[in-house]
């Protein structure tokens, strides 16, 4: 079995409904997003899936955040958007978009500062 996985981003700014404190108030956040799949073999040149490939899904998901105030975006205008609702977010998007490569989605995990990461797994 193999675990790849790739590392990405996207700039967008969101606020937490109901949260006591400064996260309450619109912020910005540089988000890392890391994206790890498995695969149990390797194709005729040995990898599993090109990162390239890997990373343009991933980029197509996270486009539609990027540069956004999440909280308008769906379904962040109905659900908070926090780090694990994030993390899950694109998640479900990406498992859709890999269903018909070599490899199966592992974990989404969203920074949203050096110090602060929530990671979705089924």
């Amino acid at each position: 079995m193999y675990k790849l996985k790739i590392i990405t981003g996207f700039d967008a700014a969101h606020q937490l409904r109901g949260y006591k404190g400064k996260c309450e108030n619109i912020h910005g956040h540089n988000w890392k997003v890391e994206v790890e799949v498995f695969a149990e073999n390797l194709n005729e040149i040995g990898i599993a899936i090109d990162f390239k490939e890997l990373r343009k899904i991933t980029e197509d998901v996270i486009s539609e955040l990027d540069h956004s105030f999440i909280n308008q975006v769906h379904p962040f205008n109905e659900i908070n958007p926090s780090s694990e609702n994030i993390a899950r977010w694109i998640y479900m998007s990406l498992k859709d978009r890999l269903s018909t490569t070599p490899v199966r989605l592992h974990s989404v995990t969203v920074w949203e500062s050096d110090y602060a990461s929530a990671t979705y797994f089924e």
